[in-house]
């Protein structure tokens, strides 16, 4: 499990700590890093400590929304043991429009095939 480098320096020595994952999901791959930060740490701090952004250059954090297991959460919210940080892409298109436009097509395929 990697810690944060000044998880140390944070806390003094045998201070509190909590264990959390911090996750960011590509079509092609998924990343998964195990940190344990100092009690008291944030969403963000554990986005730094886990150098996710920097191994993966195309996450854009203004672009990108953030949560805590499945739910939106902002940088400034306090972890607890076990959190897993989700860092979500940008929607590619709306799932509403989409679902539109398949039952458009679907319409117009059964009107074909009545003729």
């Amino acid at each position: 499990m990697a810690r944060a480098p000044d998880a140390e320096l944070a806390t003094g020595e045998g201070g509190d700590f909590v264990d959390v994952e911090v996750i960011y999901a590509e079509p092609q791959r998924h990343s998964a890093i195990q940190l344990r930060l100092p009690s008291g740490s944030t969403l963000q701090h554990a986005i730094d400590a886990s150098g996710i952004v920097r191994s993966i250059p195309e996450i854009d954090l203004a672009q990108c929304k953030l949560g805590i297991y499945g739910k939106l959460a902002q940088a400034d919210t306090v972890l607890t043991a076990q959190d897993r940080v989700e860092i979500y892409r940008p929607l590619l298109a709306d799932p509403k429009d989409i679902r539109k436009q398949r039952a458009v097509v679907a319409v117009q395929s059964r009107r074909t095939a009545k003729r």
